[in-house]
């Protein structure tokens, strides 16, 4: 009887399996896609392209104006500076009617900094004695240093020269840097310094 049972379970279940699936896969298509979205590019999602500095050759001063010269150096000194700084650098002034590929500018100012020296004042004492009999020789000595430094605080005032490159044709900024010297000495010093300070401050170009 039990065997008779199972087997009409078995039929039941088989039925049902065969029966038809009262669910049906139903979907909606895709909205389109707006008219502008195909030419639509979104540039800030990719890292912009490394730039060629090798391309730059030539160069020119910044809407035609030379750098305005300060009682520390005129624009003379100042503009010859950066001409040798540059040429360094495998740059070259433009030709005359040609377009530069570099758009330079040039400033020269004072600015303060704080400087700090220490200085070590030392101060000790001793004293000490020796004496002796002819069973044998005693003595005592003491001593002591000591040092107190002393840290002062001075201001001094610097001439800043600051660079700035900027691309021929879109005139983005391309590159810039600046280096400072002491703003004392002579005429023919301060010359000097403004030259080397303009070589300092290229000596990063082109950047790696």
């Amino acid at each position: 009887m039990y065997r008779c049972v199972g087997l009409i379970v078995l039929s039941l279940g088989l039925g049902a399996c065969q029966s038809p699936n009262p669910y049906t896969a139903t979907s909606l298509p895709m909205p389109a896609a707006p008219a502008h979205a195909a030419n639509a590019v979104d540039l800030s999602a990719y890292p912009p392209p490394p730039r060629d500095y090798g391309r730059y050759q030539s160069w020119g001063w910044l809407k035609g104006r030379l750098p305005a010269g300060t009682a520390w150096a005129d624009s003379a000194q100042i503009a010859d500076a950066v001409n040798n700084a540059l040429d360094q650098r495998g740059l070259r002034p433009a030709r005359p009617n040609q377009a530069p590929d570099l758009w330079v500018s040039a400033d020269l100012h004072t600015e303060k900094r704080l400087r700090q020296v220490q200085d070590d004042y030392g101060y000790g004492a001793g004293y000490g004695g020796v004496y002796g009999d002819r069973y044998g020789r005693y003595g005592n000595q003491y001593g002591m240093y000591n040092t107190v430094p002393i840290v002062r605080t001075y201001e001094v005032e610097v001439m800043v020269v600051q660079l700035s490159l900027y691309d021929g044709k879109t005139g983005e900024p391309v590159w810039s840097s600046s280096a400072e010297t002491s703003s004392k000495g002579s005429l023919s010093e301060r010359e000097k310094a403004l030259r080397e300070s303009l070589n300092t401050a290229t000596q990063a170009y082109p950047p790696h």
